[in-house]
């Protein structure tokens, strides 16, 4: 089931995990693709935005994880543009494996080999790249290669995994599932003082803010 965020957004709950599809000026544009068994659900959510499948244009991700990307095979053969970060590029690709040095890495790279290859097309972005409306922000911590999102045209932010939702507020990505803590915090304050403002936040965990996201944000940079 999706939920409207605005007149041109939509929201994904995908058990904890959460995706969003984006009208971005008559390109419909799906945001993070959940678990390998989010498929089925990503694709009724189309139907139920008012879209069909055949209507997807693009797939932004905001970095790579199991459960992110997990959803990807459902679009084999659609003819539809895959977008990351890219040093989280050639994870996608399988052209490189998660590195076994890192807690965080090395628990990628064991699920990873639950995860296909996608059959799309992927296209790399480097911080200040533009999709559309969207403008790629390389925010590394979560992951080496984690982006968020910003269309300034329909003050919408996609944050991804660099912060999550609790109590109504927003907290930075924790040590277990990060790469590196030092960098997230590096990257929201970052993030916030570069970033234009935006209503809708949709972080990848915990329910998405429709007003004040960016104020969010600011509010929890500045205690970091």
């Amino acid at each position: 089931m999706v939920t409207a965020l605005a007149d041109d957004s939509w929201w994904y709950d995908l058990s904890g995990v959460n995706a969003a599809l984006v009208d971005d000026g008559g390109t419909l544009t799906l945001v993070d693709t959940g678990l390998p068994w989010h498929g089925n659900e990503l694709i009724a959510g189309l139907s139920e935005a008012g879209y069909e499948l055949r209507d997807l244009d693009r797939i932004l991700l905001t970095h790579f994880d199991f459960d992110h990307v997990g959803g990807l095979s459902a679009f084999d053969g659609v003819d539809v543009t895959i977008y990351v970060g890219e040093r989280d590029a050639p994870l996608v690709t399988g052209d490189q494996r998660p590195p076994l040095g890192n807690h965080k890495g090395a628990f990628q790279r064991l699920v990873s080999s639950f995860l296909d290859v996608p059959a799309n097309d992927v296209v790399p972005l480097a911080d200040g790249d533009t999709v559309g409306s969207f403008t790629a922000y390389h925010t590394p911590g979560h992951t080496p290669g984690h982006v968020c999102y910003v269309s300034e045209v329909l003050s919408l932010g996609l944050l991804g995994d660099l912060v999550r939702e609790d109590g109504g507020r927003f907290q930075p990505s924790p040590w277990l599932v990060s790469y590196d803590t030092d960098s997230v915090a590096r990257s929201i304050r970052d993030f916030a003082e570069r970033a234009p403002d935006f209503e809708v936040a949709v972080p990848g965990h915990g329910i998405p803010f429709q007003k004040n996201g960016s104020e969010k944000l600011a509010d929890l940079a500045a205690t970091l």
